[in-house]
């Protein structure tokens, strides 16, 4: 059964144009408020007096602020989501979370060392440590951040299982949960005024409803009211597995080819790590169909699931939908596994006949997915499709080794002349995608139309 040419039944609510403006917009106003409590509450005449202590408090507030922007950039609020996308709003989110941690390490020291008046600060420390109210649960919430920080590095999450760092990653609840009593016993610029403390109050509060209600409260309804469960697996070869499943008004998933959900199978032990995984077909009645590589993580597990294996979701996620084509022709260019949400979008996006060309980059012949369903777009709606097969090439490269020696521009616009005039749809490994895409801009693709996203954590 092919699931892959129908039109979705319900289409996701697009988020305003100006959405974006006004977001970024509202956290450089929360900076600005910020920055206004603390001089309303002495700290530019204090900075003549006691600089260390001023500036302490004044790191310690930004720091404060921008941990909870940060727990709002990855709350999954569907409106943040659809004008952003999970990709940007994790680098974000990322940028603002190092930006908080050093504020907060500048804090400590700034005020030990202001307490301190220049005597012993290690022994400061200790007294406040101690002997502040609040401060235990700082410092245990502050252990808790310095873990999520050092487990966010680079180097750090390239050895951690995603699954671990998953994990280690929601102690940043915690750290900001153990902070607020210090804010709030000892922390004068939070109850310095009416203003003061209605600002602080109310942006922890939003933060912690936008938690409950997008992280906890919306999934747990959704997967209550649609009951996913596994109808059938399917290998699709080389490592490949299919898996279809059912539920309850399916249709009414505000779902769109090319998103993604993170997936949980009630499958026996390890059920509680999600995993993202994008629709490989546009949404079709009652039934979804989503595509796993055999990675060596937990995807391995999805080749051996039942009919029957309940599943739960969290989402949808994800703008590389058909809501960013404005007609015209169309270039897709797919990595491996890439071409999951891109076979999805070819069966939702209204092109003409002859219109779309898929370029669908693999090592060889035996990797390469859904041929049956590629020839039938080739064959039904006139989609060229372009294999590109063979190993890495020497250099960063969208192209395989093979064709290493062209410009990877260049080759762009001689297997697709019509590319700058199109919509480019980009998916695969972060690599591989950052040279596509650059093709693609040197091509002279404008930015509002190239489209692609990101799932690397």
């Amino acid at each position: 059964m092919t699931i892959t040419a129908a039109q979705p039944v319900l289409r996701a609510k697009t988020s305003p144009r100006w959405y974006p403006d006004a977001a970024a917009s509202a956290a450089g106003v929360s900076l600005l408020v910020v920055a206004a409590l603390w001089l309303s509450n002495g700290g530019w005449s204090q900075l003549a007096t006691d600089p260390l202590d001023s500036t302490g408090r004044l790191t310690g507030l930004f720091s404060a602020d921008l941990l909870l922007l940060q727990v709002l950039l990855m709350a999954r609020i569907p409106l943040a989501e659809r004008a952003f996308g999970q990709d940007r709003l994790a680098r974000w989110h990322r940028w603002t979370g190092f930006t908080s941690f050093w504020l907060m390490v500048a804090h400590i020291v700034l005020i030990t060392l202001g307490y301190a008046a220049g005597g012993n600060a290690f022994a400061e420390l200790w007294d406040l440590t101690w002997n502040y109210p609040g401060m235990l649960l700082a410092t245990a919430g502050t252990i808790a951040l310095v873990m999520v920080v050092v487990t966010s590095i680079r180097a750090a999450r390239r050895r951690l299982r995603y699954e671990s760092w998953h994990l280690l990653h929601l102690y940043a609840y915690l750290g900001v949960g153990l902070a607020l009593p210090h804010q709030l016993w000892t922390g004068s610029d939070f109850l310095a005024s009416p203003a003061a403390t209605a600002y602080w109050w109310t942006l922890y509060a939003v933060a912690a409803a936008a938690v409950l209600t997008y992280r906890i409260g919306l999934p747990l309804w959704r997967n209550l009211r649609h009951g996913l469960t596994v109808e059938r697996v399917v290998p699709e070869g080389a490592g490949l597995t299919s898996v279809y499943l059912r539920g309850r008004q399916v249709d009414r998933l505000p779902v769109r080819a090319g998103q993604f959900f993170q997936w949980r199978f009630l499958d026996g032990p390890g059920w509680t790590r999600s995993h993202p995984y994008s629709l490989s077909a546009t949404p079709h009645g009652h039934l979804l169909r989503i595509t796993v590589k055999d990675l060596g993580d937990g995807s391995s597990r999805v080749a051996g699931l039942r009919p029957g294996v309940r599943a739960l979701i969290e989402g949808p996620y994800g703008v590389m939908t058909a809501d960013s084509y404005g007609g015209g022709p169309v270039v897709m260019l797919a990595c491996g596994i890439g071409i999951t949400p891109l076979l999805a979008l070819l069966g939702e996006l209204p092109y003409a006949p002859g219109q779309a060309t898929l370029i669908y980059r693999a090592r060889s012949e035996s990797e390469i997915a859904f041929r049956d369903e590629l020839e039938w777009f080739a064959g039904r709606r006139g989609v060229q499709i372009v294999y590109l097969l063979g190993g890495r090439a020497s250099r960063p490269s969208w192209l395989p080794a093979q064709y290493a020696d062209h410009a990877d521009a260049d080759a762009l616009k001689q297997i697709a002349p019509q590319v700058a005039a199109s919509h480019v749809y980009v998916c695969g490994p972060e690599s591989w995608t950052a040279a596509a895409v650059s093709a693609a801009h040197t091509a002279g693709v404008p930015g509002e139309r190239l489209h692609t996203e990101q799932f690397a954590w």
